[in-house]
């Protein structure tokens, strides 16, 4: 859908022409090779959450840190910024206090590590 518009483009210069299909081809090939790249970059970050989860397979986790975490790894062009309590406490709907709990549960379990210090804290998933 994104290039719809060069799509109708290059298919009318290509059929207003000779016959010689050489620039839809060449059109073609170069939008082919740019869904092959994010296809590599969708499944790379598939991969990631796969392997995440097998890490944590065992680690006793509420839904909602679930669903934080899973919305982490979802959110299309990754996730804005760091998780912070606030952001956690929307994304949960719950009280600063239960998300600031359950991100240093979260912490201490070894599935966030703290960035920053004081009121600037934010969090990150450790994964490899």
């Amino acid at each position: 859908m994104a290039d719809r518009d060069d799509y109708y483009g290059i298919l009318e210069k290509t059929s207003k022409a000779s016959g010689n299909v050489t620039d839809w081809l060449l059109w073609f090939l170069d939008c082919f090779k740019r869904a092959v790249e994010h296809s590599e970059t969708v499944l790379d970050d598939v991969a990631s959450k796969v392997r995440f989860w097998q890490q944590h397979l065992q680690t006793p986790l509420t839904e909602r840190q679930r669903k934080v975490i899973n919305r982490i790894f979802d959110e299309p062009g990754g996730f804005e910024g760091k998780l912070t309590t606030r952001k956690y406490a929307a994304i949960a709907k719950v009280s600063p206090a239960t998300a600031y709990r359950e991100l240093d549960q979260l912490h201490q379990l070894g599935v966030l590590k703290r960035i920053g210090k004081g009121r600037s804290v934010g969090y990150e998933l450790i994964y490899s």
